[in-house]
């Protein structure tokens, strides 16, 4: 997949260093993958919800922080749309966030 938003990544680590190597790891994940639906990237390592058809919440450092992204499945695309603190990631709404 293509990733959309790796500077927003690389930034919020930079930020948190304690989420650099679960980020850095979803990040190799995803770019590797070839995901054709929500529910091939629920099969991660990482503790996925799937939100509607085209986004995904991940956690990230045991839970700690949240991923969500947004697929373009046919294009092979996958935008970051949020990644935040738990307590952040429960004051917005998931489906429609696109903070970056």
């Amino acid at each position: 997949m293509r990733i959309i938003a790796r500077q927003t990544l690389i930034r919020f680590a930079e930020a948190h260093p304690e989420a650099r190597a679960s980020l850095d790891h979803w990040f190799a994940v995803a770019k590797a993958a070839s995901w054709t639906s929500t529910a091939e990237d629920q099969a991660t390592p990482w503790n996925a919800k799937v939100l509607n058809a085209e986004r995904v919440r991940f956690g990230v450092s045991g839970g700690r922080f949240r991923l969500i992204a947004a697929f373009d499945f046919p294009r092979g695309i996958a935008f970051v749309r949020f990644v935040g603190t738990h307590a952040d990631d429960d004051r917005l709404d998931a489906l429609t966030v696109s903070q970056f």
